[in-house]
């Protein structure tokens, strides 16, 4: 639990929203003593939320990690799908049913890639961590099934990991499930942003693995539309809280790259 929750806390201090606020607060003691430098974390702060919201900035950056394991145009055939969580919302009042959030692409393609017979198993790991306040709410592993179930995925092919609570821990559960059931080779189904991390857990726990992201963030009309007009260019400059956002997704992913490397995870 000390982990998990450090693991949460300690990345705000380095996402540019964190920073922004440290600076601040920084500048409002400093105005209070009366300091003549007061003006120096106050322009640190503007700097980075010009930076970090900045459409270029943004693009490169999320591209930098979805386009590592860019889709072939043919996926082989494996002995599962592993879908990984963070793709839904439980339905607790006032949802009339489980919602799917950004990263929800996951779902559709898993049972996609089930319905093109790549493989005749899917596996929706995930669980919820109860001191967020999730302890009405289902196992992400549910939600992913209900939601495959809605789609026409037959419930005797979904098999739930409803406890891991971090990509490790997805990793390690799934493990299990394919040493007991003898599958051999997997399609990972996470986001594009996601993978890379994930994939390299995978493969550190020497289970053979073959990405199939999705949930694509930046696409070759995001790039071709950064300098297509004088407007554009303009609106690339000024801050965005969506492109502040994505930024703060793909830093989210390089901590934790370092953080599961310091781990031993990957």
């Amino acid at each position: 639990m000390s982990f998990l929750f450090l693991s949460k806390l300690i990345p705000l201090f380095f996402y540019p929203l964190g920073i922004v606020t440290i600076l601040l607060i920084i500048a409002w003691i400093m105005a209070w003593r009366e300091s003549s430098k007061v003006q120096l974390p106050i322009a640190i702060a503007l700097g980075v939320i010009l930076i970090f919201s900045n459409g270029w900035v943004s693009n490169r950056l999320i591209q930098s990690l979805e386009w590592q394991h860019l889709p072939s145009e043919t996926l082989p055939t494996a002995d599962a799908i592993v879908l990984l969580g963070g793709a839904t919302k439980s339905a607790i009042q006032p949802r009339p049913m489980v919602d799917i959030n950004e990263q929800g692409d996951r779902v559709l393609y898993a049972a996609k890639l089930y319905q093109e017979g790549k493989a005749p198993l899917i596996i929706a790991a995930g669980g919820r961590i109860e001191w967020l306040g999730s302890k009405q709410q289902q196992p992400e592993a549910a939600d992913m099934a209900q939601l495959l179930e809605m789609i026409g995925i037959p419930s005797e092919a979904i098999i739930q990991e409803p406890k891991s609570l971090n990509t490790y821990e997805n990793a390690v559960n799934v493990q299990k499930i394919l040493d007991q059931r003898n599958l051999k080779t997997i399609l990972l189904v996470t986001s594009a942003m996601h993978m890379p991390r994930s994939l390299s857990i995978f493969q550190h726990l020497q289970i053979n693995t073959i990405p199939a992201p999705t949930d694509f963030l930046v696409s070759q009309g995001e790039l071709s539309s950064e300098n297509i007009s004088f407007g554009a260019i303009l609106l690339n400059f000024i801050p965005d809280a969506g492109r502040l956002a994505k930024t703060t997704q793909a830093l989210k992913e390089y901590i934790g790259m370092v953080i599961y490397r310091l781990k031993g995870w990957r």
